[in-house]
């Protein structure tokens, strides 16, 4: 459970918190030093460039100014009048990004192949670290002297002689089957 002390209540409810209402909205000052920044409203439509939404909810530019109005009202006539840069200047006024320009590939994969790179080296260089200031020493049994000696100790004791190792072995061409 919040367990509020009598102190912490005591400074909720004192005058120093003050809540002044702004013109975008409530904001809350504390000693009048810090300011809590601005929400976005997610109630009202909002504009996203996504390949699978052709018409997003707003236009891209909902302001405009007295040159985009104009081109507005000259978009009411017929199009026909309409230069090519009007046209692509209308277009910029209801989308940012046409699909060619969404459907462009990121250069995001270099980061990731990058910082994928950075991080196996510094794993090698810890792994090799390891190997020569924690690790001991390999024993001297891995050897490949004492493991010739220790096969053939092996074959002299005859060890498993019907299905296992020795049975692999032919005694009289000293060689194996």
């Amino acid at each position: 459970m919040l367990h509020l002390t009598t102190g912490r209540v005591g400074c909720l409810l004192s005058k120093q918190a003050v809540v002044a209402l702004t013109s975008s909205g409530a904001r809350m000052s504390s000693h009048g030093h810090h300011e809590v920044s601005d929400s976005v409203d997610m109630s009202q439509p909002m504009y996203w460039d996504r390949l699978d939404t052709p018409l997003p909810d707003r236009p891209w530019k909902d302001v405009l100014d007295s040159t985009d109005k104009s081109l507005k009202q000259k978009e009411k006539g017929p199009w026909t009048a309409l230069s090519k840069e009007e046209k692509i200047a209308l277009y910029r006024l209801k989308f940012n990004h046409t699909y060619p320009e969404m459907k462009r590939p990121s250069h995001e994969w270099k980061t990731v192949i990058g910082g994928m790179f950075i991080v196996f080296g510094i794993t090698g260089l810890v792994v090799f670290w390891q190997c020569h200031y924690v690790y001991p020493p390999q024993p001297h049994t891995f050897g490949k002297e004492w493991q010739a000696k220790q096969v053939q100790r092996m074959l002299d004791m005859r060890v498993n002689p019907i299905e296992g190792f020795s049975a692999q072995w032919d005694y009289k061409n000293k060689q194996w089957k």
